[in-house]
């Protein structure tokens, strides 16, 4: 019975996994965001999981503040803010599609290598805490290979999907840890909208690529 709740842990984890590969696969702003939802809702399906493996019913608040904040409430918001802006559009990449997903699997086996020596830990544990290193990483690479800022704050959001799979996995964190992790992203969020708006106000664009010509470093010289 351990062996198939550590099997359906390490199932949920990999789901997550897979929807962060999606991500990164994604063209469409709006395809972006219906990604997220669903591996916000893999999230805490994991958490519920892993509360209910470990005994520890504090991780259901984690479970249920992800189901309701990443899975609905931000990603609702998100939509009313393409909408409202009309960026219904292809995503900007920096690099190839084919290339990216090639680098993402080239990090999904660095994170195995770097979990694999890990000998305080369990097996079960190490390999949540692989598939949750290799979630942290692929959040980071899709923030650094997309150019819209709304796309950007997506992989971020995702990378900290994998800080709190990681967490959760790792005999579970304190309560008030999950709140205010709740409540930074709240909070991070709000100054994304307010920081996207000034952007489309100011540059007619969120393409962060606009900022560069406004920083005084190119500046031509006739």
């Amino acid at each position: 019975m351990s062996k198939l709740w550590f099997d359906v842990a390490h199932l949920l984890a990999g789901g997550m996994l897979v929807l962060s590969f999606a991500l990164l696969y994604q063209d469409r702003i709006a395809a972006v965001i219906n990604v997220f939802a669903l591996q916000a809702v893999a999230l805490s399906l994991s958490v519920a999981w892993q509360a209910l493996v470990q005994g520890a019913p504090h991780l259901m608040v984690t479970a249920a503040i992800a189901l309701i904040v990443k899975g609905f409430v931000i990603p609702t918001a998100l939509h009313h803010i393409i909408r409202r802006m009309q960026i219904h559009r292809e995503v900007e990449e920096v690099i190839g599609s084919g290339l990216t997903m090639l680098t993402g699997l080239g990090l999904v086996a660095l994170s195995i290598l770097l979990v694999q020596p890990v000998g305080e830990v369990s097996i079960y544990v190490r390999e949540d805490l692989a598939f949750a290193l290799a979630v942290i990483l692929l959040g980071l690479l899709m923030m650094i290979t997309r150019r819209n800022a709304v796309t950007q704050v997506v992989g971020f959001m995702s990378l900290e999907n994998g800080l709190v799979l990681a967490a959760t996995g790792a005999k579970g964190m304190p309560l008030v840890v999950e709140i205010s992790v709740a409540f930074s992203i709240l909070i991070a969020f709000i100054v994304f909208g307010i920081f996207v708006f000034r952007i489309r106000e100011r540059f007619d664009t969120v393409d962060v690529r606009a900022l560069d010509r406004f920083r005084g470093e190119r500046r031509d010289v006739s």
